[in-house]
Parts: structure tokens; C-alpha cells; sequence
């Protein structure tokens, strides 16, 4: 198996450090590096001894986007529109596995986050980051639509209409601390701790059962568009009443009543 050039994964415990590592090109995203997220995110659905993922960037920044003048962006000629639809598929495809993946990922910003790096963060479920983090949906800069790689569902979904109109349409940094007041970011960390910021959130999800944490974010995929309070509420019953019989809600309430931490097996 050939080993990644673009990314590199470290594995902490049931913790996995995903990073994305072209700084000597500021992370930018290309061909290969989307190609080997595609392989490693589509691979988590078959590794439930990883239970959470973190998401950072090597060097100074998290991700500058697109790598412009690369493979990304299909040459002229006969055929161009059928070629650029695959590339904006493969690059699209990302942010729809970091969706469906079972684990929870954390994404740690600091520098600048444009375009599909920007999306990347997007499509965690918990960002924390720096001071000096700035981020941008730099699509419309370029000349194209500001909805690109999931920004026109995500970004509403999390900061509301108003703010992601303002940032889609003129491409705009969002900067550290409106990110904070805005909701998109939990907190923010000094650079020199973010990692162990991202360690000690994740280490926190460990503390609840794997199927449950699973499940959560499985619900909160679809309940974020449920059509009524009632379809969401037939969903929760249903997911609640599974998850009562597994054996690790017994390992909770006992651990709970005897005052120590649960030992989960993921039964």
C-alpha cells in the first residue's frame, strides 16, 4: 500500500491525528491530497477502534484552498466541462465522507482557512482555533459561484443566512474572534495549545459509549433537516430504545451508581 504524501495520520489511543502536510505550499489542496483523504476518510467506516478524528494543518497555516494552476482545475479543450465536473466531484466527495463517517471530528484552524480548506472545517462537527485563524470562502474570489464543497448547506446551517450570505457573496475573512461570537468556532486557543485543546476535547467524547457517539452524530446529520419536531422525536425514541439494550448503557448506569468511570466495550 502506498503510504500518503499529503496527509499524515497519528494515532493517540481511540484518538487519530489527521494533518494535512504540504507546508511548504501552505497545505494546499490538490489532486493527490484529495485522493488520499477520499481513501482515508472512506476507510473509517470500517474502524471503530478510531473514535474520534482530529483535522490540522502542518506549518502556518491550516489550508491556503485549491491549489491554483494544478490538476484541479481541467485544461481547454474538447471535453472540459465533463472533466471539471469529475475534479469538482472528487473534491466535493471529501466533504460528503467527513459527513457519513462515524467519527466525530475536530477541526483545529489556525492561519488562514480559504476556500476548501475553509469547507474542510466546515465539515467537522467541533472547530476550535487560534487567535491568528482567518477564513474565507475564497470561490467567489476567483471568479465562481461562493457556494462550493458543501459552504452553501453547511455555513447557514451553523452561523445562519445573514452572516453566510455576507461571507459567500463578497469572500470576506471571518477572523478568529467574530468566528467565536458567531458560533462557528467553540473557542479559541493559544496556537502553542490547540493540539492539546484538540486532545483534551476529544478525549472528553471518550468518555461515553461508542455506539451512542456514533449515533449522535449519525442523528444530528439527518435531524438537522428534519421536516417536523415529531419526525425528529420518532427518531430519537427509536435510536434510544436500541441503545437501551446495549450492554454498555448497563456498564453506565452501574459505573454511575458506583461512582467510577465506565469501561465500555462497544456491545
Amino acid at each position: 500500500m502506498t503510504q500518503p504524501t499529503t496527509i499524515t495520520a497519528e494515532s493517540r489511543g481511540a484518538i487519530e491525528i489527521l494533518s494535512l502536510n504540504r507546508p511548504d505550499k501552505l497545505n494546499a489542496v490538490s489532486p493527490d491530497m484529495i485522493s488520499e483523504l477520499t481513501a482515508y476518510f472512506s476507510a473509517l467506516h470500517d474502524r471503530p477502534e478510531t473514535r474520534v478524528v482530529i483535522l490540522r494543518g502542518n506549518g502556518p497555516e491550516f489550508s491556503a484552498g485549491a491549489e491554483l494552476g494544478s490538476d484541479a482545475f481541467a485544461a481547454p479543450g474538447s471535453g472540459r466541462p465533463q472533466r471539471q465536473l469529475k475534479m469538482q466531484q472528487s473534491y466535493s466527495g471529501v466533504i460528503r465522507l467527513m459527513r457519513s463517517c462515524p467519527q466525530p471530528i475536530v477541526g483545529l484552524v489556525h492561519g488562514a482557512a480559504c476556500g476548501a480548506g475553509f469547507s474542510f472545517l466546515l465539515a467537522c462537527d467541533v472547530r476550535f482555533a487560534a487567535p491568528d485563524a482567518r477564513m474565507n470562502a475564497a470561490y467567489i474570489r476567483i471568479g465562481v459561484g461562493g457556494c462550493d464543497m458543501g459552504s452553501g448547506y453547511l455555513l447557514p446551517r451553523l452561523v445562519g443566512l445573514s452572516v453566510t450570505s455576507e461571507l459567500l457573496m463578497t469572500g470576506r475573512f471571518l477572523k478568529a474572534d467574530r468566528a467565536k461570537a458567531v458560533g462557528l468556532v467553540s473557542d479559541i486557543v493559544p496556537g502553542d495549545a490547540l493540539l492539546a485543546k484538540g486532545i483534551e476535547f476529544a478525549s472528553d467524547m471518550l468518555n461515553v459509549s461508542p455506539m451512542g457517539l456514533r449515533l449522535t452524530k449519525q442523528a444530528l446529520n439527518i435531524l438537522v433537516d428534519a421536516p417536523s419536531l415529531d419526525a425528529a422525536l420518532m427518531m430519537e425514541d427509536r435510536q434510544q430504545v436500541m441503545l437501551l439494550e446495549t450492554n454498555d448503557h448497563a456498564e453506565a448506569v452501574a459505573a454511575f451508581r458506583e461512582r467510577r468511570a465506565p469501561s465500555y466495550g462497544d456491545q
